[in-house]
């Protein structure tokens, strides 16, 4: 087999002596063959069992021969948007066009359409009438049945029928793609590849539905929000591989659309034959003088150790997506690739991470859900951790020692991200003195998202009493071996439930912490978020009571202002706010104030000159204490200045 990129042009296809490729994949990022990126993993899957694939990347949309450039497939074409939604990757949370395309060359935004997963398929279908196109990727696996669509402010209907695709392929895809490239192989028409799991297909007659869970009419969703958060939820308690029913959405008599349920969870054999297959590992060498693919360099020194996740945070689409049963690669299958990074010529000796959608998550959370899958109605550590999770780090700790034994590796980060409740829920703190001995690099980035229990509810997230314990026995361990070490949270402003009263809640935590973050993330609804269902719907789909949601841009500026009050620019949406919710006691001079009164200065009142708090976090004064990774410099005495008031107060 010729080991080189997949075939992009007619050229390609003539090295390897093809007159028609198997199947054409249409993605909406450059080809990068790595396996970070989904088009990547699926085209060399199918090369494995022998089909032929090639790749048409970022195509112009405004013409249909850039879908001709290969020829018609011999058995259909596959349709990514790429590794993010495309609207995501477009827009700002306030609906702003972002500047940068991280996964184009040399960072260019413009390069793929809104909706691109629709764009590409009616591009497919008005050249390729009878074609069959498969759909698959986060964007479409996301929008699979009706959803709402934040940047149209609409609930649309399933992208199956938008885009006049044949199929989705849903979650991850290994599976469902093999079984759909053979079917088509076999002889079958696309119209009749009805049964495989992890697909979504289209059918004019209920009666050929069967064993499904029939949801409410789309146009019932559509115009009714209590009907829209009822059928979420059915959605939400089918999205498990092993106790997941069939789902049918009826559109008119003769128009339905049936999601069969989710491809079971990757063996640990499979995870590995997966991250052994022939990658290139690096973006195409079309892309060289355009400086290539900023994306790649965030992913191209860290490991994948494993998939899923049973943290179940509301605001996160994983659910939806690669599901909440943990499946892991083996140490050996790890090793070899950590050992394969070491060859490269611009290897520093740093793995930058070792991780997945959370680092810390090495086997499922109990062991029913080896046979019978998460549980429909409970989370595994949502409101408190179930008595049946099992939290054992041994594991994970063993892999990184290994790792760390490699020659050539100088330092293994852990930066994808750890829960701490889970790390507290486990009765030994060998992993959190492994995690702060050899595996953080000054700072370590969690995310309690907030601090007001009313919030952090709405959110999935443990109590705050929780994230102060974790911060306590943090502070405590580097204390024990000898480390000056900090955290650094994520916080989330203007997620449902959030009212001006929350908000200054966590600004007072702040205070007391003398933090402020430099960057704020405002809540993004997104699709098949339980999050996003409250945002549209005003209602909390597992309880059907109502939430308060700050839609007003106003109010959430304010929200989001109030997290950086410290910020002269912020000053007046922060005394707005403050008298608006009846607190006019933080607006003085005295210690506890967030601001001072009008035309006296901005800041906290009991620092000097500006009113900044003595000792307190220089970012508020536009300085950048808050190191993005392990090569950021900053002499000792700077460091020790800025950042030793953080966590200083709580814990």
């Amino acid at each position: 087999m010729l080991h080189d990129f997949l075939p992009i042009c007619r050229e390609d296809m003539d090295k390897r002596g093809w007159e028609q490729c198997d199947f054409v994949y249409v993605i909406g990022d450059a080809y990068v063959d790595h396996p970070s990126f989904g088009p990547a993993i699926i085209s060399r899957l199918l090369e494995a069992h022998g089909y032929k694939v090639g790749i048409i990347s970022q195509p112009d949309w405004k013409e249909k021969e850039s879908v001709m450039i290969l020829g018609e497939p011999r058995l259909g074409f596959l349709v990514s948007a790429g590794n993010m939604d495309s609207m995501v990757n477009h827009y700002s949370v306030s609906k702003h066009r972002r500047e940068k395309d991280s996964y184009t060359p040399g960072g260019e935004m413009g390069k793929r359409p809104d909706y691109a997963a629709v764009v590409y398929c009616n591009l497919i279908r008005s050249a390729y009438k009878d074609s069959p196109i498969i759909l698959g990727g986060i964007e479409a696996s996301l929008r699979r049945l009706a959803h709402y669509d934040y940047w149209s402010n609409k609930v649309k209907r399933s992208i199956l029928l938008d885009s006049q695709a044949d199929l989705i392929s849903y979650g991850m895809g290994e599976k469902s793609i093999i079984e759909i490239a053979d079917a088509l192989n076999s002889g079958l028409d696309i119209k009749d590849i009805t049964y495989i799991e992890g697909t979504v297909y289209k059918t004019d007659s209920r009666d050929k539905v069967y064993d499904a869970i029939m949801l409410p009419e789309f146009y019932d969703i559509r115009d009714n929000k209590r009907k829209y958060a009822e059928s979420f939820f059915i959605q939400y308690q089918n999205a498990g591989p092993l106790s997941g029913k069939r789902l049918c959405e009826p559109y008119t008599e003769k128009l339905f659309v049936v999601q069969n349920p989710p491809a079971k969870p990757l063996s640990m054999q499979e995870m590995d034959d997966v991250y052994a297959l022939p990658y290139m590992r690096r973006w195409h060498p079309s892309y060289d003088a355009l400086g290539g693919i900023p994306a790649f360099s965030e992913v191209k020194f860290s490991l994948i150790s494993n998939r899923g996740c049973f943290g179940g945070c509301s605001f996160c689409a994983l659910t939806f997506h690669q599901g909440r049963i943990i499946q892991v690669r083996s140490h050996e299958s790890i090793i070899e690739e950590a050992k394969m990074l070491t060859e490269e010529p611009d290897f520093k000796g740093y793995i930058h991470d070792v991780g997945g959608p959370t680092a810390n998550f090495r086997f499922p959370a109990c062991n029913k859900q080896l046979d019978k899958g998460a549980c429909p109605n409970k989370q595994c550590l949502f409101p408190q951790p179930c008595k049946n999770m099992i939290a054992d780090h041994r594991d994970y700790i063993k892999l990184l020692r290994k790792l760390r034994e490699i020659p050539k590796v100088k330092k293994v980060f852990v930066r994808s991200g750890i829960r701490f409740d889970y790390l507290l829920a486990d009765k030994s703190r060998e992993f959190l003195r492994e995690l702060c001995e050899h595996h953080v690099s000054g700072q370590l980035k969690v995310a309690p998202e907030h601090i007001s229990d009313a919030v952090l509810q709405r959110m999935g997230k443990p109590e705050v009493s929780v994230y102060n314990q974790f911060v306590k026995e943090y502070k405590a361990m580097n204390q024990k071996i000898g480390k000056e070490q900090y955290l650094v949270p994520y916080l989330m402003s203007s997620h449902p439930g959030s009212t001006l009263k929350e908000a200054i809640e966590l600004a007072e935590y702040l205070r007391d912490l003398g933090y402020m973050p430099e960057q704020v993330q405002d809540f993004y609804p997104t699709p098949s978020t339980i999050s996003t269902c409250m945002y549209y719907t005003g209602l909390d789909p597992r309880t059907m009571e109502e939430v308060y949601v700050p839609k007003n841009p106003h109010e959430k500026a304010m929200q989001r202002a109030l997290i950086q009050y410290r910020n002269p620019k912020n000053y007046d949406l922060v005394y707005e706010a403050l008298k608006k919710a009846g607190r006019e006691d933080l607006i003085g001079f005295e210690k506890h104030c967030l601001i001072r009164p009008r035309n006296i200065g901005y800041g906290r009142p009991n620092g000097q000159g500006t009113g900044y708090a003595k000792g307190g976090n220089s970012a508020a004064k536009g300085g950048k204490p808050w190191a993005k990774g392990a090569s950021e410099k900053k002499s000792a005495p700077a460091k020790k200045k800025t950042i030793r008031n953080v966590h200083k107060k709580k814990g």
